[in-house]
């Protein structure tokens, strides 16, 4: 295994010296970290020759036309795990993370292999979309069109390549008209069943209405996100980890536009100039085991994160699953038009 410092740059660093690099280190690729290993972005000959092509000099820093959102893998999951991501997004190699975002180790592309599983697969489909209106005061928000089809299709067809093909969609508002458009879900060779909600139920409360129909672990998924999750590395983690739930969760970035002042009483101690914070914060994506239903009131509003609450007061495991793949929630108007310009980029390359 190639030492990944050897293809490591600074955000700052000039394009010559990251070409330098990427030429040296023979592995087609340079790793933009910071000062903690903390990874930035990524660097290809094809990100360079597109900055070229655009008018960007030499002395252009790599910050400026790096990959800000590179396909990862975590160095905890299984490598076949590894093999699946690269292929999946036609990688040759791949930065692998530690929990804290940090690279561990860079791997690279062997044979595949890519069976039928049996999962169940759960899409919460029935919620009202107010924040969508007037978009959707005349279908539901999972039928709503970007790019060339509705949401709730690119989801069931993202699923459906990697292997699922069992499907629960949970309806209520304007729910006729979804199981209208999917019918039995042979279309897509996947088999739906709908879960009629006649009342809120809230993200979890409709998981108690198939109770006796699920066996085996689990997705629920909110059926208004675009993203390009490894279903399989999820399911796998999730059983390699032994959580009871595992919960998928993002990086969110936000930098005070000030200095930050520490003190101790009267007296500055230190200041911070702009400083980046990091969080985790849910992606509305799951994976339970089927037992975890008997949790669940029967036909009551009841939220995912209710049910996790209760089940950390146990102190049964809940585990995370760090996302760094594309995702987006569609829930206000200009997210749908940012998905609608990236959606080619994204789901039909």
């Amino acid at each position: 295994m190639n030492d990944w410092r050897t293809i490591a740059v600074k955000p700052s660093d000039t394009m010559q010296k990251v070409m330098q690099v990427i030429d040296t280190g023979r592995m087609q690729i340079a790793l933009v970290v910071d000062d903690n290993d903390h990874l930035i972005g990524t660097v290809t000959d094809g990100d360079i020759r597109r900055a070229i092509l655009k008018g960007r000099g030499l002395d252009t820093p790599v910050q400026e036309y790096m990959n800000k959102n590179p396909t990862t893998g975590l160095i905890d999951e299984e490598p076949s795990s590894w093999q699946r991501t690269m292929l999946r997004h036609t990688l040759r190699h791949l930065p692998l993370l530690d929990a804290g975002g940090c690279i561990a180790k860079l791997t690279f592309l062997e044979p595949p292999r890519e069976p039928v599983r049996d999962n169940p697969v759960v899409l919460m489909a029935g919620g009202l979309g107010t924040r969508l209106r007037p978009l959707t005061e005349k279908k539901p928000k999972p039928l709503l069109t970007i790019g060339n089809k509705p949401i709730l299709e690119t989801i069931i067809e993202n699923f459906v390549s990697q292997g699922f093909h069992k499907f629960y969609v949970c309806i209520n508002y304007k729910g006729d008209m979804i199981r209208e458009h999917f019918k039995d879900g042979s279309q897509w060779d996947a088999s739906i069943t709908y879960i009629e909600e006649n009342k809120r139920l809230g993200t979890a409360g409709a998981l108690s209405l198939i109770k006796d129909k699920i066996d085996l672990p689990f997705f629920v998924m909110n059926g208004d996100l675009l993203t390009k999750v490894d279903f399989v590395r999820l399911s796998e983690f999730h059983k390699q980890q032994q959580n009871t739930i595992t919960m998928c969760v993002r990086e969110y970035r936000y930098q005070i536009p000030y200095g930050v002042v520490s003190l101790d009483r009267h007296r500055i101690t230190g200041i911070s100039e702009k400083p980046i914070q990091y969080y985790q914060v849910n992606a509305g994506i799951y994976m339970l085991d089927h037992e975890i239903i008997n949790d669940i009131p029967h036909n009551q509003f009841y939220d995912m994160t209710t049910l996790i609450e209760v089940i950390l007061a146990k102190n049964i495991t809940v585990g995370s699953f760090p996302l760094r793949e594309y995702w987006m929630d569609v829930g206000r108007v200009e997210d749908f038009e940012q998905a609608h310009s990236e959606y080619f980029d994204q789901f039909e390359q």
